[in-house]
């Protein structure tokens, strides 16, 4: 009686992507359990938090499509009324309102990371750090673009002189860390 030989593959990938969307989950609670901490610098209405952090790492540590997947999750939940902004914020106007672009470009950065990252076979901290650093832009792009069309009556000077150049050194040292953190914990080897 011959053996029947059973496809185990079809398994396997069931269950990598259950854990893709498991830690999708958790990298979306991960950013709403850090976006409570919030400093505001009174000159605008943008905070420094800690969200970025998280978004960096969920790209490059998740991929793109699961990384977007857990900022889509994290900007829903919040936008449906639960309180994961920074500061505790939430609902459909803090989407919608001045600093809703910063929100916005949360997905479209972790993608892009996710992206630079899949694209090195055995990816290394520069190889974080430069991903990184085009999520980085991606969100100053979107979120300060987004406050100009929301707020028309900011200028180009405005908008980086108060929503941009305040966050460039503290956005480095958080992009230098989420780095450290995705090149020291190599995700993907749990994820198989």
């Amino acid at each position: 009686m011959a053996k029947k030989k059973i496809d185990t593959s079809s398994e396997k990938t069931s269950q990598s992507n259950l854990k893709l969307l498991v830690f999708s989950a958790l990298f979306a609670a991960l950013t709403a359990a850090i976006a409570p901490f919030k400093i505001p610098l009174g000159f605008t209405p943008v905070p420094i938090t800690l969200q970025t952090l998280a978004v960096l790492m969920s790209g490059a540590m998740l991929g793109p499509y699961y990384g977007a997947l857990a900022m889509i999750l994290y900007v829903v939940v919040g936008a449906l009324g639960l309180p994961v902004f920074a500061g505790g914020g939430s609902g459909i106007g803090a989407v919608l309102g001045p600093t809703g672009g910063y929100l916005i470009s949360y997905f479209a950065a972790a993608f892009v990371i996710g992206k630079v990252v899949q694209m090195r076979k055995e990816p290394k901290y520069v190889d974080y750090v430069v991903a990184m650093t085009a999520g980085t832009l991606i969100i100053y792009l979107l979120g300060a673009g987004w406050a100009m069309v929301v707020l028309p009556e900011l200028t180009l000077t405005a908008v980086l002189i108060g929503w941009v150049l305040p966050f460039i050194i503290g956005d480095t040292i958080k992009l230098l860390i989420a780095a450290y953190i995705a090149n020291t914990i190599k995700l993907k080897q749990y994820l198989r």
